[in-house]
């Protein structure tokens, strides 16, 4: 029985580290002005706010939101925040702090 309990868990734990290095995968392929936007989406901000935050257009910010969701996969807002907290990446959500 113990046996088939540590399988298990090492079967669950193969499976979570795939699940995150494929995450991380999709994460890498983001640029540096897609991974900005992800930061500030999944804070809460608004385009508006991401936009004058990056000084770059509302329509701009949409452009950036959308090519985000593809290469992560995400079908909503929702999904893209828990792919973040399980890459434990780091959340803006004082919306007066400077992005890097």
């Amino acid at each position: 029985n113990a046996i088939q309990q540590a399988l298990e868990r090492d079967r669950a734990a193969r499976q979570h580290s795939s699940e995150i290095a494929e995450l991380r995968e999709r994460f890498d392929a983001l640029t540096s002005r897609e991974r900005e936007v992800m930061a500030l989406v999944v804070g809460g901000w608004l385009n508006k706010q991401i936009g004058f935050e990056l000084g770059i257009s509302e329509i701009t910010v949409k452009i950036h939101r959308g090519r985000v969701m593809g290469k992560m996969g995400a079908q909503s807002l929702a999904e893209l925040v828990r792919m973040t907290e399980r890459l434990e990446l780091p959340r803006v959500t004082d919306q007066s702090a400077k992005t890097k």
